[in-house]
């Protein structure tokens, strides 16, 4: 079976009596727009999306029919999590990261990037009290700074937040 694009989202779509043959992905298969995988009932599946930019979500809908969904599901990772107190220490940490250039993910007020020992060391060395935990890494940060792009600070994610954070202050 080829998928060139999703159906929807398992979330905001009747699933009725149908039942749900999940695609199990790792955070980083996510964002692969060429791939073979099989679902846990052993189905093959391509994907082959046409578009660039084009990402996977939790619940996303690859196939229907009216026996069957099948929907993506993004595995548990070990990851680092850290609760900024903070829009100060939350726009510094993912300037950090981010300078770095290490994938990172925004979810219910935490930062988390993927799990690296070397990195855990280093924010636990800064002080920003990082945590190892075994989560999904679903809200990938699509941030507008470009590799290398250092002399242009006007539009990044960070000036934005430490005008945020600055104007909080005042």
């Amino acid at each position: 079976m080829i998928i060139n694009e999703t159906i929807g989202n398992i979330s905001e779509y009747p699933i009725n009596e149908r039942s749900i043959d999940y695609l199990d992905l790792e955070w980083f298969e996510c964002t692969k727009r060429i791939q073979r995988k099989k679902t846990r009932s052993g189905e093959d599946i391509a994907i082959k999306f046409l578009r660039e930019g084009q990402r996977l979500r939790e619940g996303d809908i690859l196939f229907k029919n009216e026996q069957k969904i099948i929907a993506v599901n993004v595995l548990e990772s070990e990851a680092i999590v850290m609760s900024p107190s903070s829009m100060l220490e939350m726009g510094t940490v993912c300037y950090e990261i981010g300078n770095k250039h290490i994938p990172l993910f925004i979810q219910e007020d935490k930062v988390l990037l993927p799990f690296e020992m070397p990195m855990y060391r280093w924010l636990e060395a800064s002080g920003f009290a990082p945590e190892r935990q075994h989560v999904k890494l679903l809200n990938l940060l699509k941030s507008n700074v470009e590799p290398h792009g250092h002399t242009s600070l006007g539009s990044t994610i960070f000036t934005k937040i430490l005008k945020m954070a600055s104007s909080k202050d005042e």
